[in-house]
């Protein structure tokens, strides 16, 4: 998880818990191609917990783990 995803998780007032089950149970809803570093971004769109509609944004690092970019609640 990337320093801005933890901040915003935690403006938003969501936990690692409401981030884990969005990627277990959400969809993926885009994928986008990054211009500056050509790898793939996904938003994954879900509910917290509570049941909040929340997306996260992910890549694939190259060392294949599960990068968290960013987290927000949907409007």
């Amino acid at each position: 998880m990337t320093l801005h995803a933890e901040e915003e998780m935690n403006d938003d007032g969501l936990s690692i818990f409401d981030v884990e089950h969005i990627i277990l149970t959400g969809e993926v809803t885009e994928r986008q191609n990054d211009q500056a570093t050509n790898e793939w971004k996904y938003l994954v769109f879900g509910q917290s917990v509570h049941g909040e509609a929340i997306s996260v944004v992910a890549k694939i690092s190259v060392t294949e783990k599960l990068v968290i970019i960013t987290v927000f609640r949907e409007q």
